[in-house]
């Protein structure tokens, strides 16, 4: 069973920030420090996907809420777990805008809140981040699917398609929740999102993460993600 921890609150016009990690023990501070800067009266929930590394205990000890799978079951399942939180919340008190992102970010997560002022002001009601300089990667197979897929499925054109740096109106959860397995959310968030009939905008911002670069361990995180977006391709005709 998942576990969580409550020692704070979003307030006013404070976002919810969901942080998906796992074995980020080393960047988690960073990224954590710099989303208090941004947002410091946000209630900060961070997803920790069956960590070995103290992830979860690096999270409680800089004052954001656990939500801790027992093994690793996949991003978008560990995701999922803190946004039915957020829903069982929300009966009594509705946050504007919830703003999911990695953990990994380290400091850049501070470039975070031009994307939450997308949504706030009414301009997209799910707003994706595009990181403005490219670093790592490999052929951009599971990218170019992810594209492709989004087009055909629902008519957008996305320059970052797998960016998990998204701000989205509070009550669009349920209309993407439970979010795609493992690395698939993203695409279907996408998708689910344009179907419905939400507004979807790219931002590009200064942002940086751990890079995954030609090494045999990025090739086969790389092909992960790809079977995942064809199973999300797949299962939305």
């Amino acid at each position: 069973m998942p576990s969580a921890s409550s020692p704070n609150r979003a307030t006013g016009f404070d976002p919810v920030v969901v942080v998906t990690a796992r074995d980020e023990a080393d960047r988690l501070p960073a990224t954590l420090a710099a989303l208090a800067t941004a947002f410091p009266r946000a209630r900060v929930l961070v997803a920790d996907d069956g960590s070995r590394d103290g992830t979860a205990e690096v999270a409680a000890a800089h004052g954001a809420e656990v939500v801790r799978s027992p093994r690793p079951q996949g991003k978008g399942g560990t995701a999922t777990l803190a946004a039915k939180l957020l829903l069982q919340a929300m009966r009594a008190e509705r946050p504007p805008v919830v703003l999911l992102c990695d953990g990994d970010l380290g400091a850049s997560a501070g470039a975070l809140a031009p994307l939450v002022e997308e949504v706030r002001a009414g301009r997209a009601d799910l707003a994706i981040a595009s990181f403005s300089r490219r670093v790592g990667g490999g052929f951009g197979f599971a990218v170019g699917f992810a594209r492709w897929a989004i087009r055909r499925r629902c008519g957008l054109e996305l320059d970052a398609p797998i960016s998990g740096q998204r701000a989205l109106r509070a009550e669009m959860l349920p209309a993407v929740v439970p979010f795609a397995p493992r690395f698939g959310m993203e695409t279907a968030m996408t998708i689910d999102a344009a179907r419905a009939g939400y507004r979807v905008r790219e931002l590009p911002l200064e942002l940086e993460h751990r890079a995954t670069g030609r090494t045999l361990r990025g090739f086969l995180h790389r092909a992960r993600q790809l079977v995942d977006i064809v199973g999300v391709f797949l299962r939305r005709r």
